[in-house]
């Protein structure tokens, strides 16, 4: 049995089939050795190039829409603007290799199975754009001008990722910060454009609904496993909660994980033990909840060593949660002192690889001292509270809305025609 091309072919159905007939870090082992061979196949394509007229005016948007993942709603933020853009548009559902949950159906009826216009805008990021290529048909890329849209969230781009470039004619990403790391390694054009940030919650939950107690002052953090803890760095909220607050307080924290094992929750439990006050959710749940559970917690809390974007924290803002965060990468491009707890770092070198992130990569190391000042500000302060909260919303609904990013695109597919 030609066990990579039941990788490639591999759906959510059967993931469960293969973690029972084959051990986790070998499907891993062997979808890296998948991903390194893509690269060096790459690099021998001829694709033809772009020809307009060869198919109609228009954008395919290509990407795993339907992913409860930060990297899911990144797809679908970019394709509630491209509604909004002037061009028409349709989606390819690209399912991404590994253990995730596909439950959003929201943009079902735009989903089909071919790519009918002439802009592919690729929302795969690179380490899986060399997989998604062995996937696809070679018509997919040929004669069409290919975007790839990209999140990363280190100030060094890999330099093992560079044949994805091969494939594309240009690239776009929402912060400025992640298009200066590409710059450094490609001529191609590297176009910001930010998201809109706009919270709808068509019904709403109550604390109630999430078992959450009423009467207590609640601090959120959210992350997903697959994300690489280590880069969420949830240990540092948990150390900074613990300096702020004693055992027997009138606070809590809310622990909300995706894609969580039994050991990593036993780990972080074990670290917040005698404490009463700490509740966990670990189910998956779908936008309305999530915009609801961190509508009525009192502040999100991320004490990331890096972010590609950031959208948990701009949505929270967007709500009227403040936030406390790390002050370095993509999430200070909405940021300020005046809207957002930021807590000062020190930039440290990895010393060994840590999944997409090689030794010698620098990321940041959040202050626990200043992060348990700021849980204490917010809870005992009021009025900064109110502050915080009624800017942060403001600066989001100016920084992040949706006519700026149409503008961007609309300006930069005429540029595209023009050219």
């Amino acid at each position: 049995m030609n066990i990579s091309r039941v990788l490639l072919d591999v759906t959510g159905y059967l993931k469960p089939v293969l973690l029972r007939i084959f051990p986790y870090e070998m499907l891993r082992h062997m979808k890296r050795k998948m991903i390194q061979d893509s690269y060096k196949k790459i690099l021998k394509i001829e694709r033809k190039p772009f020809q307009r007229g060869e198919y109609k005016d228009g954008i395919n948007l290509i990407g795993n829409i339907k992913a409860d993942t930060g990297l899911g709603q990144s797809c679908r933020l970019v394709a509630d603007e491209l509604e909004e853009c002037q061009l028409p548009y349709s989606i390819y559902q690209y399912n991404q290799l590994g253990l995730m949950s596909n439950t959003n159906t929201r943009f079902d009826s735009k989903i089909i199975n071919n790519l009918p216009y002439n802009i592919n805008l690729i929302h795969i990021n690179p380490h899986e754009l060399g997989l998604a290529f062995l996937q696809m048909d070679r018509s997919f890329w040929d004669k069409r001008y290919n975007i790839g849209f990209w999140l990363w969230e280190l100030e060094e781009f890999p330099d093992e990722w560079v044949p994805c470039f091969h494939l594309l004619d240009e690239v776009w990403t929402p912060s400025e910060f992640i298009s200066k790391s590409i710059r450094k390694k490609t001529d191609l054009p590297v176009i910001t454009i930010p998201y809109h940030v706009s919270v709808q919650v068509e019904k709403e939950y109550q604390r109630s609904d999430f078992v959450l107690p009423e009467d207590k002052f609640l601090f959120l953090m959210m992350y997903d496993r697959t994300s690489m803890t280590e880069r969420k760095n949830p240990g540092a909220v948990l150390e900074a909660y613990k300096k702020a607050f004693s055992k027997e307080n009138r606070t809590g924290l809310v622990i909300k994980i995706n894609n969580c094992t039994a050991e990593e929750e036993k780990a972080l439990r074990l670290e917040l033990e005698n404490y009463n006050n700490v509740y966990f959710i670990t189910e998956v749940l779908n936008r309305d909840q999530v915009n609801s559970l961190i509508k009525c917690v009192d502040v999100v809390v991320s004490l990331h060593r890096a972010e590609g974007f950031g959208l948990v924290l701009a949505e929270a803002m967007s709500l009227g949660t403040p936030v406390i965060a790390t002050n370095w990468s993509s999430n200070t491009e909405f940021m300020t002192k005046d809207t957002a707890c930021l807590v000062d770092f020190e930039l440290i070198e990895l010393e060994q690889d840590m999944g997409l992130f090689r030794k010698g990569n620098h990321w940041a190391e959040p202050d626990v001292e200043q992060a348990a000042f700021y849980m204490k500000e917010l809870y005992e302060k009021p009025e900064f509270y109110q502050k915080m909260a009624k800017q942060a919303k403001a600066h989001i609904e100016k920084r992040l809305n949706m006519a700026q990013a149409v503008e961007i695109i609309n300006n930069r597919i005429d540029n595209i025609y023009r050219e």
